[in-house]
């Protein structure tokens, strides 16, 4: 499982022009099922967005995490992040997972989540969705959780 995470000051993703979810400051995950995910990947992955320190404490070291701090957690569906793009000029989608273990894994991942963190928005898999952010440094990690 592969999360793209931004601290954001704000983020919000459309769906057929309509907010479909929205944070203030806290991380934007743009999340890929890759194929051979499990719910154990699904947990360790959870366990990284809500304790991944990214936040800076009162030195402004990046020192606290989403749970120290309490902001919001966004969760967009990407197939795309687990395209293979090492030869060509064409992706290839092969690594990711299919869509129903893809759509099984990250309802899984939003249910998880909202039942431990209070702020909890997410866009929808499989939609065609707009993303719009404000991304707060900029913050950027990419957080890959290998199947097995």
């Amino acid at each position: 499982m592969i999360a793209l995470i931004q601290r954001v000051s704000e983020a919000s993703v459309r769906i057929g022009g309509e907010v479909a979810g929205a944070i203030g400051p806290g991380i934007l995950a743009l999340v890929a099922v890759e194929a051979g995910d499990t719910r154990a990947a699904v947990e360790r992955t959870l366990e990284r967005l809500l304790g991944y320190r990214v936040f800076p404490d009162s030195r402004g070291r990046m020192n606290l995490s989403l749970r120290d701090t309490g902001g919001g957690l966004l969760l967009v569906p990407q197939f795309t992040l687990a395209a293979d793009t090492r030869k060509g000029m064409r992706p290839s989608f092969s690594g990711a997972a299919p869509p129903e273990l893809g759509t099984e894994l990250f309802g899984l991942l939003l249910s998880r989540a909202r039942e431990a963190h209070p702020v909890v928005a997410a866009g929808r898999f499989g939609a065609d969705m707009q993303v719009a952010l404000i991304n707060d440094g900029p913050v950027t990690f990419w957080l890959q959780t290998r199947a097995g």
